[in-house]
């Protein structure tokens, strides 16, 4: 017998009383959505059934991302939404990078949110992945790259919190080489490498240096 899709649970919220009715409107005869009240958002309970409860979807509604739209994510991931994601009139770099900032995992503009387009995003976020329309995407990799070079570049970071040596010492370690190759190719001595493995792996709260590469690839560090 085949086993019964889990709906998603999803919350929705907008700024406005009209948005709010259209998009419940348009999410409640879809098999793939349960909605979600407020009141329900503290504990969703499913006694009968051992599996993991599938994370609950905020999908919030916002002309822009003012301060009120920001306290509303604030308040979504307080309340219990794993996933967040936002649908919004205007999109604006700063914006963008607020959104990401406050782990919203998909974005889409109001003029291109429909049905189809809404249920995809919620589910794509309920997987665990992030989704943005790819002009937007492309802003979000410029803001990164000038953050990059502009901020961190000068004092000897980078985006993933890895200094140029750290990383440069991670990608050695993934190439197989051992302590005393790796501090004659980048000509420390062989308690520098040491003392970065150690650092490295402490600050993540990794076990070695093997679970520290395996992270580094996962997450694209190196």
């Amino acid at each position: 017998m085949p086993v019964k899709q889990r709906r998603i649970p999803v919350w929705v919220k907008a700024a406005d009383p009209l948005s709010q009715f259209g998009l419940v409107h348009a999410l409640r005869p879809r098999p793939e959505i349960a909605l979600v009240s407020e009141a329900d958002l503290p504990g969703i309970q499913q006694p009968n059934d051992q599996r993991p409860a599938p994370p609950v979807v905020a999908l919030i509604a916002v002309d822009s991302l003012d301060p009120v739209a920001v306290q509303v994510l604030r308040s979504a991931t307080q309340r219990g939404c794993r996933r967040t994601v936002l649908i919004s009139s205007t999109i604006d770099d700063d914006a963008l990078m607020a959104a990401v900032e406050l782990g919203v995992s998909g974005v889409l503009r109001r003029a291109e949110a429909t049905a189809d387009r809404i249920v995809h995003l919620l589910q794509t976020a309920a997987a665990g992945d992030g989704s943005l329309p790819p002009d937007l995407l492309g802003r979000l990799l410029g803001q990164v790259s000038r953050m990059q070079r502009h901020v961190l570049a000068p004092r000897g970071l980078s985006r993933t919190g890895l200094s140029d040596r750290e990383t440069q010492v991670l990608r050695l370690v993934a190439d197989g080489k051992d302590t005393q190759e790796i501090a004659r190719e980048l000509s420390y001595s062989e308690r520098t490498v040491k003392n970065v493995l150690h650092d490295i792996t402490s600050r993540l709260q990794l076990r070695n240096r093997s679970h520290a590469v395996a992270y580094a690839l996962r997450e694209g560090l190196i």
